[in-house]
């Protein structure tokens, strides 16, 4: 060995250094097990070095140096080494769960008696809660939660809401548009934002285990995906359905249930009373059909999503007594069908059957064996599915609308009628089309797909053909043309002959060649060839096919004929061929979830990135800005669109249109601005652009931080209104100056604001309303308002990982 020649302290030396290293390496070509055993044998080899060494070691004791083993040092600087030298940073949705943990602990302490009690003064009012809540808020913000921004006074916050002192009127202020219709917002400011964020956390810690499995709306892990994966896999054999909006602007009747329903399971009054004062102020801002949930508009409040769910499980709880009802009495052969049997069904079943007998009821379950019923909810829209029968269906709807207006207080918006599953046109739900198609079973697919193949043999087999007979026919031609000379033609035609009067009128110095395609017109004239498309046809069909021999011709001609009865013959006939067919079950009905392409392409005409004609045009708005603020905006426009419709069956032509028109959009707003031609925007900002899809075939391309917000999407419950906030339309109002400072309006960022921004409202319309990428019924006091951005935020706000909602609209009136 080359390290023989070493002394024993330099081998030990030298072999603990190479453990090291390559335990350090991390290589993936090295092993643990490899590593292991050269421990091992650095073991051996270090008790014959110790053994061997006895008396240098006795010396080195003499002289008061002690000796450690060295296995425990090869220990040690293995326990080092394996100990990362850097801490992976934890993303926004790690941290907001940990805050989410702490305070979880603390409302689970408070559970006596079988109810939450003292929430408000033993949770909400302390320091550390509204500090959490407060950091939430920063995370929301995307803001370093390390910023040293320590003005909020949670220990005076926590003392007025002990003591009952705290003024909400007094921390809230309003924006109103201008003009004679005057409608008005009211805002919380900073410390109000702060406890309404501690009470929604609160209560979504007490309500999310009783939510029921048809509620998706802003909770943890469902969101409108996972609605609609619902409705693909759990609705099954449905004959009707139809949707119903629900409105209603909070009044006291609503408000009061509101709180009954929370004292089930709350007992609090200093909670409830906190919670009327907000009401009472105007900044609840809970309103049922108002605007749509969880798209981060400032108008819609922190404590919206949680109170609207807690109410609406009150729907979610009757629903399934309807259920029962309606399903109780159904067969359990019927049931045993689709798997949905279960005891306590039948138990339900047996129970109902008694009382009708005694009672002599007829019951809505008797119209129909087959019943089942279904829904899903999605904060407040709701989808209905009924198997069976039209007037039962008619009946269900009619019972959830007398218990939607007369037992819950609201109001619903009835103008989609009850329409079959088999409609073609689909029931609109979330602003996505949905509707029902038929999957072939395996069996028919392969002998559609037998028929596929003989058709494109056949296709094949006929092109080969065709091939053939016009290479015999040109030869034939080239044999003949090459027999005829000008010169002989007056002798071997007849004077009075048409072939010879053309040629006394031929001009001199007419080419050979024009002169043979003049007798080739006379002769295709003679053959009757009038309505044959080109010379080449006329040589295959009246030529070279009648002189091959007449088997070999009627030969081809019976193949075809064969295998056009085959493919245009009825998939019935042919799977009654096949062993164990059944011609019932030639086909199943699925849902299909598409994306409303011709609602986007409105929307795009709308928004200014198209011409009436589809022509993809600059955006005006935009070129004042930065170039890669230019950027990261059709970015964000491209990321939400193609996130909201990923699921949807029609996916790859909605990705098509909207990379393509808002790529091009994007160059053209870029060569407009640069006054550039576009191929040269193209050259320029090509690594830019990169962020930007550019054909079908790409995957999904986001930027690295769109990738990593990802993560989030597990729990909207706590990213409310970030993942799937509308896109904002920023245009330039000026530029910041010494004389006119201003700080980013972005709740706890305390950079200053570089440029003035003003907020263009692009969508006006009220709920219900199609799915588009910006803010969909942003209220109209926010239109042309200008608020102070630092360039990390408008970036934030234009990829969406933050929404309107972290804007404070109150830090400079």
């Amino acid at each position: 060995m080359w390290f023989m020649g070493f002394s024993t302290h330099h081998k030990r030396d030298l072999l603990k250094y190479s453990v090291y290293k390559l335990w350090s390496m991390d290589l993936p070509c090295v092993s643990s097990s490899f590593v292991v055993n050269l421990g091992k044998r650095y073991k051996q080899f270090e008790s014959f070095a110790v053994y061997c060494t006895t008396e240098a070691v006795s010396n080195n004791d003499d002289k008061g140096i002690n000796q450690i083993p060295l296995s425990k040092s090869l220990a040690c600087l293995i326990d080092e080494s394996s100990t990362p030298t850097k801490t992976r940073q934890k993303t926004r949705m790690e941290l907001k769960r940990l805050i989410e943990m702490r305070i979880k602990k603390r409302v689970k302490e408070q559970y006596i008696n079988g109810k939450f009690q003292g929430l408000m003064r033993k949770v909400i009012a302390n320091p550390m809660t509204l500090c959490d809540a407060y950091q939430c808020i920063k995370l929301n913000s995307n803001v370093d939660l390390e910023s040293d921004d320590n003005d909020m006074p949670f220990d005076s916050m926590a003392d007025e809401l002990l003591n009952g002192g705290f003024d909400i009127h007094a921390n809230t202020f309003s924006i109103s548009t201008k003009g004679e219709r005057k409608e008005v917002l009211v805002l919380p400011n900073l410390k109000l934002k702060v406890i309404q964020q501690a009470i929604s956390i609160v209560v979504d810690v007490v309500y999310r285990p009783h939510f029921s499995k048809i509620s998706h709306g802003c909770r943890s892990g469902r969101g409108h995906l996972s609605a609609l994966r619902y409705i693909c896999k759990e609705i099954h054999n449905s004959n009707w359905w139809f949707t119903l909006h629900v409105r209603k602007n909070v009044d006291d009747n609503v408000l009061t249930k509101l709180i009954l329903t929370m004292e089930e399971k709350i007992e609090d009054p200093d909670l409830f009373s906190i919670i009327r004062s907000m009401s009472d102020a105007g900044v609840l801002n809970l309103k049922f059909g108002g605007f749509l949930k969880g798209h981060g508009l400032p108008q819609e409040g922190v404590l919206s999503p949680i109170l609207i769910n807690v109410y609406l499980d009150l729907f979610d709880q009757e629903f399934y007594k309807m259920c029962m009802t309606y399903e109780a009495l159904d067969s359990d052969v019927n049931a045993s069908e689709d798997g949905s049997s279960s005891k306590l069904r039948s138990w339900f079943r047996r129970q109902l059957k008694d009382n009708n007998k005694n009672n002599n009821n007829k019951h809505p379950g008797d119209m129909n064996s087959g019943l089942r019923l279904h829904a899903c909810r999605v904060m407040d829209e709701i989808f209905f599915a009924v198997s069976g029968p039209k007037d039962v269906a008619l009946k269900f709807k009619a019972e959830v609308q007398n218990y939607l207006e007369h037992t819950l207080y609201l109001d619903v918006h009835d103008q989609m009628e009850i329409l079959s599953t088999s409609d073609p046109r689909g029931i609109r739900f979330l602003g996505i089309a949905v509707r029902t198609s038929e999957r072939e079973n395996p069996s028919v697919r392969a002998v559609h797909k037998l028929k596929e193949k003989v058709q494109l043999v056949t296709l094949q087999k006929q092109e080969a053909w065709d091939a053939g007979m016009v290479r015999i026919g040109k030869k034939w031609l080239a044999l003949g043309l090459k027999k005829v000379k000008e010169s002989e033609i007056k002798h071997l035609a007849d004077s009075s002959s048409v072939l010879c009067q053309i040629s006394c009128f031929r001009k001199a110095g007419m080419e050979t060649d024009h002169w043979f395609k003049v007798l080739l017109k006379i002769w295709m004239q003679d053959v009757n060839a009038k309505a044959v498309d080109n010379e080449e046809t006329v040589l295959s069909k009246y030529i070279a096919e009648p002189s091959i021999p007449k088997e070999l011709r009627d030969s081809f001609h019976s193949f075809q004929k064969c295998a056009e009865e085959y493919i245009s013959s009825e998939t019935t006939s042919t799977l009654a061929l096949l062993p164990n067919s059944n011609s019932s079950t030639q086909s199943t009905i699925i849902i299909e979830i598409l994306a409303p392409v011709n609602v986007i392409k409105k929307r795009l005409l709308r928004y200014g990135l198209i011409n009436s004609e589809g022509h993809a045009r600059p955006v005006s708005a935009l070129i004042l800005q930065d170039n890669i603020q230019i950027i990261d905006w059709f970015s964000g426009l491209i990321c939400r669109w193609l996130r909201w419709y990923s699921k949807c069956d029609n996916f790859s032509e909605v990705k098509l249109m909207i990379v393509n028109h808002v790529r091009k959009s994007c160059i053209r707003t870029l060569a407009a601005k640069h006054r550039l031609h576009e191929i040269e925007i193209e050259k320029v900002f090509g690594s830019e652009l990169s962020v930007l899809p550019s054909n079908l075939e790409m995957e999904i391309e986001m930027t690295h931080e769109i990738s990593e917000f990802q993560v989030f999407d597990a729990d909207e419950a706590l990213m409310y209104g970030i993942f799937s906030s509308g896109l904002c339309l920023l245009s330039l109002a000026r530029m910041v100056s010494q004389a006119r400072p201003c700080n980013c309006f972005v709740i706890g960022c305390l950079v200053a604001a570089p440029c003035v921004y003003t907020l263009h409202v692009m969508e006006r319309q009220k709920f219900p309303g199609w799915r588009t990428g910006f803010s969909t019924a942003i209220h109209p006091s926010l239109n042309k308002r200008r608020v102070g951005l630092c360039k990390k935020h408008v970036k934030d706000l234009y990829l969406g990982h933050i929404s309107l909602q972290s804007i404070d609209f109150d830090a400079w009136r």
